[in-house]
C-alpha cells in the first residue's frame, strides 16, 4: 500500500510539472510594457507625417525601426518568451502590412493619401494594443489574440 500511494503521488507530480511546463509564458515585464508603449506612440507620431514626403521624415523613421530592433533582441532573450517575440518579428517585417511594411510602402510611394494612413493605423495599433495586453495580463484570451495576429500576419 505504501509503494502504492508512492507511484500514485509521483504520477500526479508529472502530470503537474509537464502541464505547466506547457503553459510557461514569461512574467509581466515593466521594461517591455514601457517600450512597447514608447513605440506605440512615437510609430502613430511617425505614421502621422505619412502625407508629407518619406524622404523629410527618413532620419525619423530609422531611429524608431533601431529602437524596434533593440526591443526585438531583447524580448528574444527572454526565456518562455516565444509569442512576443514573433509578435515583434511581424511588426520589424517590412514584406508584412504592419509597421514596417507601412514605411517601406511609404518609402516607395514618397506621400501617402489621409484614408491610407488611418486605415494603416488602425491595423497597425490594434497589433500594438493585443501586444500591450498580453504583455500585462499573459492571460490565454490576451495570448490567443496575438497568435491569431501572427498567425494571419506570417
Amino acid at each position: 500500500m505504501k509503494y502504492f500511494k508512492i507511484i500514485i503521488f509521483l504520477i500526479a507530480f508529472s502530470f503537474i510539472t509537464t502541464s505547466c511546463d506547457s503553459t510557461k509564458t514569461t512574467l509581466f515585464d515593466p521594461y517591455s510594457y514601457q517600450k512597447t508603449t514608447e513605440i506605440k506612440v512615437e510609430a502613430t507620431k511617425i505614421m502621422d507625417k505619412a502625407i508629407t514626403p518619406y524622404s523629410n521624415q527618413k532620419q525619423e523613421v530609422e531611429t524608431l525601426l533601431l529602437e524596434i530592433e533593440k526591443l526585438q533582441e531583447y524580448e528574444k532573450n527572454k526565456p518562455d518568451n516565444e509569442i512576443t517575440f514573433a509578435m515583434w518579428q511581424v511588426l520589424n517585417n517590412k514584406e508584412k502590412n504592419l509597421l514596417a511594411g507601412f514605411f517601406k510602402h511609404w518609402e516607395n510611394k514618397e506621400v501617402l493619401s489621409p484614408y491610407f494612413i488611418d486605415e494603416s493605423k488602425k491595423q497597425i495599433l490594434n497589433a500594438f494594443d493585443l501586444l500591450i495586453q498580453y504583455e500585462i495580463n499573459k492571460d490565454k484570451e490576451s495570448k490567443q489574440q496575438l497568435l491569431e495576429l501572427i498567425n494571419l500576419k506570417s
